[in-house]
């Protein structure tokens, strides 16, 4: 018979692992709420850094970098809100003619499909019921809270970056703290070249789509041109939202443009990807590209959009934990003799770089002179 005794320490411990498992999913929107903060601080310390370095005080160098990312995000939303609701109203309204538009397109390659008649009888609203609406409504003011939420605790860190650095370092061993420095270090360096990397593709894409629709003559390039700069922040889904909307507009005056800007908006997808991605980031993240694609399918799945956002930063933070991890471990291993049969040393025996190991050579030249100098006292005392 099987008999089972634990002791009441290890109950104990047990009882406070399943609390800490319970009180950790029940703050689990709280601490990710707080990681997203700390990433957007590590990521925007150096620009703190260099405004303090123009001689502001480091609350005026937060208050100045918060509201020039404010009026930025203020005026792109501005430049692109409007021309979208305009231009939902004009697909709406001219989505038999678009559905005309590609049956002809389809016909012409032997494929036939009845698209005017289902377009006309479509029902909006259908998409967008009221139950959805108050859903949607929810959705909107819940990240809006969160959204100002991340802002001033973000705001917060940067702000007492100094007296958080002086209350975390004090539970470091003292042997470690170089190490903890370094590792803080890495962490920036991957965290924010994340962000400035991502600010330049979505800079491109952006310039590539406003200058694709001015040649093409699609309207409201400015809107999509910004639409597309946002949607880049989100791997994979992102390259679908930048895509559509263009498409379905430049659909309205013909089939012909909504094929150029489908096949321009493809091909620019393939080359950020391939060329534009690998070289912007170059080594900052070094992770495989199906690392990527496994991390950014696991944060959807596990976090939905906030989780796609966060797979990219958080798994090359991992990279470096590891890449730390295996060279503290590195340390403690020695180091093989360049002599494949060397002997191991003997229990005392100390390896040396600069006189090489005290091995057995050693110890034998050792004896040999011990045992001359015991012959010597022989002979002279006979």
């Amino acid at each position: 018979m099987l008999k089972l005794e634990i002791s009441y320490q290890g109950i104990l411990i047990l009882v406070l692992a399943i609390l800490g498992l319970w009180a950790f999913l029940k703050l689990w929107p709280v601490i990710l709420l707080v990681l997203i903060a700390v990433i957007l601080m590590i990521g925007l310390l150096p620009y703190v850094e260099a405004l303090m370095r123009l001689g502001l005080t480091r609350t005026q160098s937060v208050l100045v970098l918060l509201f020039l990312i404010l009026a930025i995000v203020v005026g792109l939303v501005s430049l692109m809100l409007p021309p979208m609701v305009t231009e939902r109203r004009n697909v709406q309204e001219n989505l038999p003619d678009s559905a005309r538009e590609i049956e002809d397109l389809l016909r012409s390659f032997g494929i036939h499909v009845e698209l005017q008649d289902r377009a006309r009888n479509f029902n909006w609203d259908d998409l967008f019921p009221a139950r959805a609406a108050v859903s949607y409504g929810q959705r909107v003011l819940t990240t809006t809270l969160s959204v100002i939420t991340v802002v001033v605790m973000t705001a917060y860190l940067l702000a007492d970056t100094p007296r958080i650095s002086s209350f975390i370092i004090q539970f470091v061993p003292a042997g470690r703290r170089d190490d903890a420095d370094r590792l803080f270090i890495s962490m920036s360096r991957v965290v924010g070249g994340y962000l400035r990397g991502q600010i330049i593709t979505s800079l491109c894409i952006g310039v590539f789509v406003f200058v694709l629709l001015r040649i093409v003559g699609v309207p409201n390039p400015i809107a999509f041109a910004v639409l597309a700069g946002l949607a880049d922040i989100v791997p994979l889904v992102g390259a679908f939202v930048a895509t559509v909307p263009p498409v379905a507009t430049a659909l309205e005056d013909s089939s012909t443009k909504a094929l150029v800007v489908l096949a321009a908006m493809v091909a620019y997808q393939q080359f950020e990807d391939r060329f534009l991605v690998p070289r912007v980031y170059g080594r900052t993240l070094n992770l495989p590209p199906i690392i990527v694609l496994v991390a950014v399918l696991a944060g959807a799945e596990l976090l939905g959009i906030t989780g796609v956002l966060l797979a990219l930063p958080l798994t090359a933070a991992g990279r470096v934990l590891l890449d730390y991890a295996m060279e503290s471990r590195l340390r403690f291993v020695p180091q093989p003799s360049d002599e494949v049969l060397a002997p191991d040393p003997r229990p005392g025996e100390e390896l040396s770089l600069a006189t090489g190991p005290t091995g057995h050579a050693a110890q034998s030249e050792t004896e040999d002179a011990s045992m001359a100098r015991v012959a010597d006292e022989v002979t002279g005392g006979a």
